[in-house]
């Protein structure tokens, strides 16, 4: 845990918060960009990092496939979005009706075209809440086969696992 109470894992990625950079700094590295949108006290977070991220085959498979960036829905840091505008984490959060924690946001794998689109069809895919381990790492199993270009749709158990990050 961190100074500022959040989980979080020594592999997550350092960025100066530059999508486009961090994209394709993730692609020079033969990996995907995903987004973990948290809040400090979310049960469900917590139970990402302790369950999900615990085991070695769904933390070995994210580090060898994905750079994560763990980021906080009520935060003000800065963000420089795909399309140049620089946002609070919060008001980055709104801009992609991100409303709930955990949640899970997969990233094309170039910038080419990205910032032409609105926010929402910039993600490839999208998960909130908790997910019971093996659909977790199905999810970014789905991401890294590409499984959506095939026009493959992610199926996932229904669940109410998730914390509104607002009233």
């Amino acid at each position: 845990m961190t100074d500022d109470g959040f989980y979080t894992e020594p592999w997550f990625l350092e960025s100066f918060l530059e999508l486009a950079d961090d994209l394709a700094a993730a692609r020079d590295k033969n990996k995907r960009l995903a987004i973990m949108w948290e809040l400090r006290g979310c049960p469900y977070c917590r139970d990402t990092h302790l369950i999900n991220f615990a085991r070695p085959e769904i933390a070995d498979y994210i580090k060898a496939r994905f750079d994560i960036l763990q980021l906080n829905i009520v935060g003000s840091r800065d963000v420089v979005d795909f399309d140049g505008e620089k946002l609070s984490e919060k008001m980055f959060a709104r801009k992609y009706e991100v409303r709930s924690v955990p949640t899970f946001q997969f990233f094309a794998d170039t910038v080419a075209g990205l910032a032409d689109k609105i926010p929402r069809q910039r993600e490839v895919a999208r998960v909130q809440g908790y997910i019971e381990p093996q659909p977790f790492l199905d999810v970014f199993r789905f991401v890294a086969n590409r499984d959506y270009e095939q026009g493959k749709v992610l199926q996932l158990p229904q669940n109410d696992k998730r914390t509104p990050a607002e009233p």
